[in-house]
């Protein structure tokens, strides 16, 4: 099966682009038939498709089945403005890849391609246990959305790098979520989605690490990357939606629980207990903090330098965009700081940036709690938990940050990260619900529907 890619990138005035693309189509189609949602191919989705890219009409909804699904190539609109930082302000954006940044380029494009089929291959088990047709949706929505966020990658690795791109857009069909062999290129894309829990804090936290990831590259001096990922940031706050809504569901409902039943053990009571919740958020917190790299990084000094990937909202900050002066004050473990030149400096600022927001999303979470009555409070665990990459890699330290004996921290793991017995608990209340308006009893229900359609509304219609 094939269709016409729908685009804004006049595919039609470059054949050769377009039998590249043609070509590697029925690759991806036969990638998302093996790693895509499981068993729901003639269902009929109630899902939103890319079709343009003015604010007004850039979405449509209507019923698809999936494999019938119109995958496309849309760029954000150009706009007046200057390279921003690095060594090449106030020159003008390039329309095609320096020879001399050509490996730099390509590297960050096949790294930020790689995470998009991996969310997918992660979450392909999950729909059987859905906990209501709104969650269904919104787990199709997303893994139709990654697919096209794979597209673009891919679009940009054919028309612009030859034969190497067009290489690596196959590899990026080839490598496999958690496969010993051929995994994704990023720790945190090879870790198992177990359960409804593990996906909507993957949503919060590494896709909120995807933001900034395509924030930063949205700086690009290359024109066509900056526009690429700037329209891909529209669709990826729907998935820090979906993440950030599903866990603060999760706390209502147990929060309700609570007192209701004045207990916190709510496991018997079907709900999730908050101290379970709290783990979870120290897993996928931790493993999100890895994406962004190391702290004290040549590479990132050196895509700065290039003007290949930004700070935050470069272009709005009130600084030196030029940064070869000033350092940043790391934060030890047991005290001190360490001075990182700022260049080398810029996955720790990234980082900081993604910090404010994820501490955001923990209070409106804690809000739940406070307005039900419940003394209990979720938090963020220090930067140096259960890190395995950067200048915290392997060390032992407490959720608080206290340097701990590895003895000791081997003897803490049980109280700080989810055990097999408490997944296999969660599990034991993933039954899945499927009548229209109705809800698992472990999470409440949203306040509203997709698209102003009333909860009830039947978003997947089974074959």
């Amino acid at each position: 099966m094939s269709y016409e890619i729908p685009n804004n990138v006049d595919l039609d005035t470059d054949p050769q682009l377009k039998r590249a693309l043609a070509t590697w189509q029925p690759q991806y189609l036969e990638w998302w038939r093996e790693a895509g949602p499981q068993n729901y191919d003639t269902s009929r989705i109630y899902l939103r498709t890319a079709v343009g890219i003015t604010a007004e009409g850039w979405a449509h909804y209507d019923y698809v089945r999936m494999p019938e699904y119109r995958w496309g190539i849309f760029l954000a609109p150009p706009v007046k403005r200057k390279i921003g930082f690095g060594d090449h302000p106030d020159e003008e954006p390039w329309q095609q890849v320096p020879g001399e940044y050509r490996k730099e380029l390509r590297r960050v494009i096949v790294t930020q391609g790689d995470t998009e089929p991996a969310s997918v291959e992660q979450n392909h088990h999950l729909a059987t246990t859905a906990p209501s047709l709104y969650d269904l949706r919104n787990l199709f929505q997303l893994e139709v959305e990654e697919g096209r966020h794979l597209w673009a990658m891919a679009y940009l690795l054919h028309r612009y790098f030859g034969r190497d791109g067009r290489e690596e857009a196959d590899e990026l069909l080839f490598r496999r979520s958690g496969d010993a062999d051929h995994p994704r290129i990023l720790h945190a894309f090879n870790a198992p989605v177990r359960d409804w829990v593990d996906y909507y804090c993957f949503g919060m936290f590494a896709d909120r690490d995807g933001k900034y990831q395509l924030a930063a590259l949205a700086e690009s001096a290359l024109d066509p990357l900056s526009r690429t990922t700037r329209f891909m940031l529209t669709e990826e706050a729907f998935h820090m939606f979906v993440g950030e809504t599903g866990i603060q569901r999760i706390v209502r409902r147990t929060a309700e629980v609570m007192r209701q039943s004045g207990r916190s053990d709510v496991f018997e009571l079907g709900a999730i207990p908050l101290e379970i919740v709290q783990k979870y958020v120290n897993n996928w917190y931790s493993e999100s903090l890895d994406l962004f790299g190391s702290e004290d990084s040549s590479n990132a000094a050196a895509y700065f330098a290039a003007g290949l990937k930004g700070r935050y909202q470069e272009s709005a900050l009130a600084t030196d965009h030029r940064a070869l002066d000033g350092v940043y004050e790391m934060k030890m473990p047991g005290g001190g700081e360490e001075q990182i030149p700022l260049r080398r400096a810029m996955n720790a600022l990234l980082r900081d940036a993604y910090v404010q927001d994820c501490t955001r999303g923990l209070k409106r979470w804690n809000k739940e709690l406070e307005e039900r009555g419940v003394e209990y409070r979720l938090a963020l665990p220090d930067i140096a938990f259960n890190r395995k990459v950067g200048l915290y890699a392997g060390l032992t330290c407490t959720p608080e940050g206290k340097l701990i004996s590895a003895e000791e921290y081997e003897q803490g793991r049980k109280l700080w990260l989810v055990t097999e017995d408490e997944r296999a608990r969660v599990a034991a209340l993933m039954k899945p619900v499927f009548e229209p308006g109705k809800f698992a009893g472990w999470i409440a229900p949203p306040p509203r529907g997709v698209n102003n359609q009333p909860l009830d509304y039947r978003y997947v219609q089974f074959a």
